[in-house]
Parts: C-alpha cells; sequence; structure tokens
C-alpha cells in the first residue's frame, strides 16, 4: 500500500491533530493502523488559493454522483481551471448553481451528476459565467 508524506499541518482547536500514515480501509480492516504519519491541516490540504476560495453552502443533491450532498460545505477556487468534466459554480441569468461542467457538440453546458434523479443540463450563453471550480467538500456527521 503507498503512503505520501504529508506537508502540511493540521490545527484542531489549537492543537494539532496527526494523520495516520495508511489509508484507512472501507472494507476488510488493517491491522497496520496505528502508525501516525506527519500531521496535517484539511483545510489548507482542500484550499490550494487561499485569497480566491470562497466557501459556499449546498443545497439540493444534483451532484450526488460526485460525492457532494445536500448540506456539504464546497470550497470554490475562482483560480482553478475551468476544464470539461470539473466540478464548478457557476452564474446563470443571476441564479448561482453548482453543477459538473460539459461540451456537447461544440457548446457548453452545467449537467448533473446524479443518475437517481433527473435534472435538466443547462446551457451556457454568453451571460453565463463559470465562477470558479470545487475544490473540496467539507461534510459533518452528526455524533448524538
Amino acid at each position: 500500500m503507498p503512503v505520501f508524506p504529508v506537508e502540511t499541518l493540521v490545527i484542531a482547536n489549537g492543537m494539532p491533530v496527526r494523520l495516520v500514515a495508511n489509508a484507512v480501509s472501507a472494507g476488510f480492516p488493517s491491522p497496520a493502523g496505528d502508525d501516525l504519519e506527519d500531521e496535517i491541516d484539511p483545510i489548507s490540504w482542500v484550499v490550494r488559493h487561499p485569497s480566491s476560495t470562497f466557501w459556499w453552502r449546498v443545497e439540493g443533491d444534483c451532484l450526488w454522483d460526485a460525492g457532494i450532498r445536500d448540506g456539504d460545505i464546497i470550497a470554490v477556487d475562482r483560480a482553478g481551471k475551468r476544464r470539461v468534466g470539473r466540478a464548478v459554480l457557476a452564474v446563470v441569468e443571476g441564479a448561482v448553481t453548482a453543477k459538473m461542467l460539459r461540451k456537447r457538440d461544440g457548446r457548453y453546458f452545467l449537467a448533473p451528476a446524479n443518475s437517481k434523479e433527473s435534472f435538466p443540463d443547462i446551457e451556457l450563453t454568453e451571460d453565463s459565467e463559470i465562477w470558479g471550480v470545487i475544490a473540496g467538500v467539507v461534510r459533518r456527521y452528526d455524533l448524538e
């Protein structure tokens, strides 16, 4: 199993957080999961361009298949490269939406990533703006 060093520090409540060196198994448990690696700051790991990154709360499930759920918080990087296939935040007719950037027949679209529900594609026009690229997602689970 490859192990990659983490170079950034994680601070939570003023204390550094330890990162386990091995990837966690989501299937059969790994007996080697007690080795500790470097400290990591998950926010700085997601935010590559602090001055151009903004946080937005997601409403809806049109990006479900991309791993982005209703209630998640997304980091949107305005300096990120706008490429086909990436999840983006866009302004279309004055409304803000998060979708996948697609190209079909020479035209650009915003498309959902949800195979269980039917959301329409949105064709981009001259007045549309790709505001930024989704750089990461934060999700908080209930502990009570």
